[in-house]
């Protein structure tokens, strides 16, 4: 087994013993919202209906929750529940391309950007992107983009900037941050925003689907199998500024993945700070430990000031 397909597993804690949850949702006050008005263009088949699995195994002493088998992609907007800066993100969990971790790497992520002014939106996007098994590779590959993550991607960041005004948001202030397979969304979204991947739809898709700045924590997928720098991101001057964290001993998704991208991004003159930790693994989220890797949230705030995406 792969070993992203062993992250996958220790994810879910291998729950295919456990019952299927319901279908996430967002808590109270929330709504998810379809982002594409009917069928997502691309849709691939899927392996079965959309379920939800909650852990047996803790990560930092709580379980994680994993959603399958997603054909609808969704928004869910959290406003801010301090002073708005006016800023937003779009949040993309990881999951290999096969699951979301929607809690782990979604709602805990809104919790402590909303808790800082920042408007986040929780992308629950297509997932797998074709049928589900166990014995193959369903992530992209070597040259492959992420078509139907990315479409959805894409989407979600014309929908905020459309409806910035609305949501109190500054239009030239929205970022991405994303966690291992989302973490490569953030990297793809970041360089392919001229890329036109769906014809447009309505008044949203005259809006820009690039970042103002992008956030990738133990990115994955940026390395092809032979070593070499993923062509599929075509890193320029206009890629936004980029924040990276990795830890040495994470065997998932290796430090080269956040080192190839940090030089490709030096190399085009694009502001970008990287994090590198001792110990820290993957898939951690934000759930705090006695690690260092985990207070790395509180650089994401000194660098968010850094950039003046944050103000005050």
């Amino acid at each position: 087994m792969k070993l992203w397909a062993i992250a996958l597993c220790l994810l879910i804690a291998c729950v295919s013993a456990q019952a299927a949850t319901t279908v996430w949702q967002p808590t109270a006050g929330h709504t998810q919202v379809p982002i594409w008005p009917g069928v997502a263009p691309d849709l691939q088949p899927m392996p079965g209906p959309e379920y939800g699995e909650t852990s047996k195994g803790l990560i930092a002493s709580k379980t994680a929750f994993a959603e399958h088998n997603v054909s609808q992609p969704t928004m869910t907007v959290y406003s801010p529940t301090g002073k708005n800066t006016g800023a937003a993100v779009v949040v993309i969990p990881g999951g290999g391309f096969e699951i979301l971790a929607m809690d782990l790497e979604g709602t805990e992520v809104c919790d402590w950007l909303t808790s800082r002014g920042i408007t986040c939106v929780l992308l629950k996007y297509r997932v797998p992107g074709k049928p589900y098994d166990w014995h193959c590779d369903c992530r992209p590959h070597n040259h492959e983009l992420s078509v139907p993550s990315l479409q959805d991607t894409q989407r979600t960041l014309r929908l905020v900037r459309f409806h910035a005004a609305q949501w109190h948001i500054d239009p030239h202030k929205i970022g991405v941050l994303g966690f291992s397979a989302g973490g490569y969304l953030v990297a793809e979204a970041s360089t392919n925003f001229n890329h036109t991947l769906y014809a447009p739809i309505d008044a949203a898709d005259k809006e820009s689907s690039r970042p103002d700045f992008a956030v990738a924590v133990y990115p994955g997928h940026l390395v092809t199998d032979d070593g070499v720098f993923n062509t599929n991101v075509p890193v320029s001057h206009d890629t936004p500024p980029t924040f990276l964290v990795q830890a040495e001993d994470d065997y998932v998704d290796g430090v080269d993945q956040s080192l190839s991208y940090y030089i490709a991004l030096k190399k085009a003159g694009v502001p970008a700070e990287m994090h590198l930790y001792a110990q820290g693994g993957h898939a951690f989220g934000l759930r705090h430990t006695k690690l260092p890797i985990t207070d790395w949230p509180k650089l994401v705030d000194v660098w968010l000031r850094t950039i003046g995406v944050v103000t005050d």
